[in-house]
């Protein structure tokens, strides 16, 4: 029953995501003062970011080197440097990278950004701690905006991911969370991820809105 009701209601949704995405919005959360720039995923429309953030609480993160791959608005990114962390955020949307430097600069705090499409230009092996909110619709993105939602339709995004993590020797495969919702398609996400020696071992999960959403630990098998 969900996904017909989602099924139909879709298409009004999307609109209206794309037109507010059109222009830039201000985002207050947890003592900060974002400016989501067009294209850029916005953090308070989705569950994902704030389950990610709830999950952290159970971590020590003061100086820990912490890496949001894909970061978006960078809301992980920054609770993570107020709390003390070493955090690089990444993304490969132009107005993404420059809302983040723009964001960082506007709430005084040190991000490393960098402009890198997965791990083209940072290695995994530089961090303690790896946090994915991946795109898993199986649609090849048109634009910028949408690469935040689709993953491709062969799955390229998590063939190059898993491929990339699978160079990490055994001995210092980093710690990598990624956080999945119930509507993506998880067995071909995990068939990707044996392929290339990685498993998914549930660590946390949560329904809200009708909606359940896992973080998975990825470890070498």
């Amino acid at each position: 029953m969900r996904q017909l009701i989602k099924r139909a209601v879709h298409p009004f949704l999307s609109f209206w995501y794309k037109k507010r995405a059109n222009r830039i919005r201000i985002y207050r959360e947890f003592g900060l003062t974002l400016h989501i720039l067009p294209s850029v995923f916005h953090p308070g429309l989705f569950l994902s970011t704030h389950l990610f953030i709830e999950f952290l609480e159970q971590f020590d993160l003061i100086e820990k080197r912490v890496l949001e791959l894909g970061a978006g608005s960078g809301l992980i990114a920054f609770v993570a440097a107020q709390k003390g962390a070493i955090v690089t955020a990444t993304d490969v949307n132009p107005q993404a990278i420059k809302g983040l430097e723009e964001n960082a600069e506007r709430n005084q705090l040190t991000l490393n950004v960098v402009n890198s499409d997965l791990f083209e230009q940072v290695s995994p092996l530089n961090f303690d701690l790896i946090l994915i909110n991946p795109p898993y619709y199986a649609k090849n993105p048109q634009n910028d905006l949408e690469k935040a939602f689709y993953c491709g339709e062969d799955f390229s995004y998590f063939k190059r991911l898993f491929e990339q993590l699978n160079a990490c020797p055994t001995d210092q495969f980093p710690s990598c969370y990624m956080i999945l919702s119930e509507d993506c398609d998880f067995d071909r996400i995990t068939k990707l991820a044996s392929e290339h020696s990685i498993s998914l071992s549930e660590q946390f999960k949560k329904k809200k809105l009708a909606e359940l959403t896992t973080i998975y630990l990825l470890e070498r098998v």
